[in-house]
């Protein structure tokens, strides 16, 4: 389930409440009562986060599945997994940022640093900004300390976490007002407001398509000095950019099935044709070439199936007060994956530079 990330980022870290003291003083606040406030926007940019991943990958061949976001899914340090940790990292800090802003929180509110100073030429710094680095700070407490370990999947997720939250940043608009007489604008305020949470999705799709992967000096890691494993990871990082998500696995085989990973292939996954179109946005025709990366290339045909739906419909009013309505049928039509008749093997072709 979704749920299950979630859950455990906030009832581990609640359970670190009531151990130490020190926790509540470093969120600058004091009580459980206080403290489950952050939690519940913690849940909740969390359930963004996932839903977010659902919506970016719904014609790749991983397209987010429930798997991914439990803890033995998580355990994996593949491209997808490198998503998943900075889209839910970027759903808390973009969800405590808004949250403040509205003044949901008691004790945080508009980003008002820079207001009166000069932005730029014929404009000012005002009004209310999102505050993003109450934002930050806050969800890399949360999110950053459910990585306990000292390897290098600790460290490739934490870079990934921060790489969500730049994203969160990087995607921010710049809004403006004009001043003076009859709106003339001889004197212009602006402020920094957060962007749609799908410009941030869109964003790290992206950089999920440019991930890099992490290239290790297996000598020193399988060194027993730990000073040699740390200097190791530390070197591989260097010359890594934080804005970039990376990995460590190549991806697994996501046409196929496989159950001990929490795969379900492609079979019997629904794509779209040219024509379709269904009310979906596509993007870059990304989802009308989706039976061809889903089926055709996974070894599998496309199959058309058809069911007919009863709704209400030419529905009319009579005075009064009564709605008569007639009963109309349509027929919807979908395309599936299917297995090719007479086939037993998984024999396909693989055209792609990465699993999709």
């Amino acid at each position: 389930m979704a749920h299950s990330l979630l859950w455990l980022l906030v009832i581990n870290h609640y359970k670190g409440f009531l151990a130490n003291a020190w926790v509540a003083n470093s969120l600058l606040m004091t009580g459980p009562k206080a403290y489950l406030t952050y939690a519940t926007s913690v849940q909740l940019g969390t359930q963004n986060g996932i839903e977010e991943c659902k919506h970016q990958f719904a014609w790749d061949r991983w397209n987010c599945p429930d798997s991914a976001v439990q803890l033995r899914g998580m355990r994996s340090a593949t491209r997808e997994t490198s998503f998943v940790h900075a889209i839910s990292a970027a759903g808390v800090m973009y969800t405590l940022t808004r949250n403040c802003s509205l003044g949901d929180l008691g004790n945080c509110g508009c980003d008002v640093s820079k207001n009166g100073k000069i932005g730029g030429r014929g404009w000012l710094w005002g009004g209310c900004s999102d505050n993003v680095d109450f934002g930050e700070r806050i969800s890399k407490q949360y999110v950053d300390a459910q990585e306990t370990g000292q390897d290098s999947r600790a460290a490739v997720n934490l870079h990934n976490n921060e790489a969500g939250r730049k994203a969160v940043k990087a995607t921010m608009k710049r809004i403006c007002r004009c001043h003076g007489m009859s709106e003339s604008c001889s004197v212009k305020t602006c402020w920094t407001q957060l962007s749609d949470f799908r410009d941030i999705g869109n964003y790290l799709k992206e950089k999920h398509g440019r991930a890099q992967k992490l290239e290790l000096d297996q000598k020193r890691m399988r060194a027993a000095n730990n000073a040699d494993n740390r200097g190791a990871i530390a070197d591989a990082f260097s010359d890594l950019a934080r804005t970039e998500l990376i990995y460590l696995e190549d991806s697994p085989d996501y046409c196929r099935k496989n159950t001990t990973l929490g795969l379900h292939g492609t079979e019997g996954r629904e794509c779209l044709q040219q024509q379709q179109q269904h009310g979906y946005e596509l993007s870059q025709q990304w989802g009308r070439r989706s039976c061809r990366r889903l089926c055709h290339d996974c070894g599998l045909r496309v199959e058309e199936r058809r069911a007919e739906v009863a709704s209400s419909c030419n529905c009319k009013f009579h005075w009064c007060c009564k709605v008569n309505c007639e009963d109309c049928s349509q027929v919807i039509v979908k395309h599936v994956c299917a297995k090719r008749e007479g086939a037993n093997g998984h024999v396909y072709r693989k055209r792609h530079r990465a699993p999709k």
